[in-house]
């Protein structure tokens, strides 16, 4: 082909090629120019949105997982005045960093720790550094406070030292617990919130029966959070359904009775729960008029799984009503019609066109509130009492009260995996596409 030929194919196949704008520049180059100029308007236009993301959904994540892997309590001491960090537990570590695991700590051992303890107790860190350690193991907290306070006086031979302030000084657990938390990052939080641990030689076990704590609570909350989505979906279909076939006066007029909830408190609507549903409530008392029940056989509704179904059943209920709706009002009512007037009865009318239609919106609602019902809070701690709490108000207790963060955000992260692969299932089976949302 020859070069004539080419220029004429290229000119052919790029309209602009050749052509130049008014102050004579090529009109290809200023329609580049022209593009990037757009993306970067349009960039700067979502530039505030795509920070406040970061700021308070991605680095709020990111630090989540960042703790559930990260713990310097045994390791580092921050003064909160000065903002000085002191490295603490030096000698120790070194001492791990030079024998194997499995290495009965000898004297060299309780001297480096005789070494730190005067270190703790200098920066004023017994407590941080046992409380690191109580985390793993039940009252070293106190053995390190103790020995800390008489590091001073400490002589040797230093394990007969230590020993005689606590003979658990020796107990290989506590060694072991010791060698893992004198690392920084260590994967400990994320085997006690599945209710595992290492043994002495390092091994992964099941902690003792009576310390399985979290994977029952992660059960619990997977069991109550399908019920409350299975009961949210019973009660909202036909209430969606009426909405949706409604005149528009009407259905807007009852639609305000659904999203009236949204306009009261949580804790109003959780307290108004407790008060209708405690011994002597409402309900009770209504029963007990009635003569349905007797007044000594009055229905327990409170601090219990019922009062948290009841509860976040009626608080999650608009959740699945909207999302319904949205895909009931466009159906044409005239498919089912069409289906009756050729011979089928309701119920297959029903099942093989009208409900079809609907499954985008019950996917949608049945996501929407099964997510929400995992990560509840304030109703399940009003009204759940003991057998009601779920895996949200350990992590609020270990962030509140023990402050074992790191645990807490073990949990947290457990509990976004499960979620994700939520999420996932989802759009395989259904398709993250056809997600209807209101």
């Amino acid at each position: 082909m020859s070069d004539a030929t080419l220029s004429q194919a290229t000119a052919v196949n790029e309209p602009s090629a050749g052509l130049t704008t008014a102050d004579g520049k090529p009109l290809k180059q200023a329609l580049l120019r022209a593009q990037s100029h757009a993306r970067r308007r349009a960039f700067l236009l979502v530039a505030p949105l795509l920070a406040f993301i970061l700021l308070t959904f991605v680095m709020p994540i990111g630090q989540m997982l960042h703790r559930s892997v990260h713990n310097e309590g045994f390791t580092w001491h921050e003064d909160v005045t000065t903002g000085h960090r002191t490295p603490i537990m030096t000698n120790l570590s070194q001492w791990f960093d030079d024998n194997p695991l499995g290495t009965e700590p000898d004297e060299a051992a309780f001297a480096a720790l005789a070494a730190d303890l005067v270190v703790l107790r200098e920066v004023k860190a017994a407590g941080q550094a046992g409380t690191r350690i109580n985390y793993e193991r039940s009252g070293s907290r106190s053995m390190f406070t103790k020995a800390a306070r008489r590091a001073n006086k400490l002589e040797a031979p230093y394990k007969e030292a230590l020993l005689e302030l606590d003979e658990d000084w020796v107990d290989p657990s506590l060694w072991r617990v010791m060698r893992d938390a004198s690392s920084s990052y260590t994967a400990n939080f994320y085997l006690a919130a599945l209710d595992r641990t290492k043994d002495a030689d390092g091994k992964v076990t099941q902690v003792n029966e009576n310390r399985q704590v979290y994977v029952k609570l992660f059960k619990r909350t997977l069991f109550l959070s399908i019920i409350i989505t299975l009961l949210t979906l019973i009660l909202a279909y036909p209430i969606a359904h009426l909405l949706a076939t409604l005149p528009l006066g009407k259905s807007n007029l009852l639609m305000i009775l659904v999203l009236l909830p949204f306009w009261t408190s949580l804790l109003v609507r959780t307290t108004s729960w407790m008060v209708l549903l405690q011994s002597q409530g409402v309900v009770n008392d209504a029963l007990v008029g009635m003569g349905l029940l007797g007044d000594e056989n009055r229905l327990e509704m409170m601090y219990n799984q019922m009062g948290t179904l009841i509860a976040m059943t009626h608080i999650l209920l608009p959740f699945m009503v909207l999302p319904l709706y949205s895909v009931m009002r466009p159906i044409n009512p005239s498919y089912v019609r069409a289906a009756r007037s050729l011979g089928a009865t309701s119920w297959t009318a029903f099942r093989r066109i009208y409900f079809p239609q609907t499954v985008p919106g019950i996917g949608a609602g049945a996501l929407l509130v099964f997510i929400l019902a995992v990560g509840y809070y304030i109703t399940p701690a009003l009204v759940g009492g003991a057998d009601g709490q779920l895996i949200s108000n350990l992590i609020a207790f270990h962030m509140q009260k023990s402050l074992n963060w790191s645990l807490a955000a073990a949990l947290a992260a457990l509990l976004l995996g499960g979620i994700l692969i939520l999420y996932w299932l989802y759009d395989r089976l259904v398709g993250i596409d056809n997600l209807k949302l209101g």
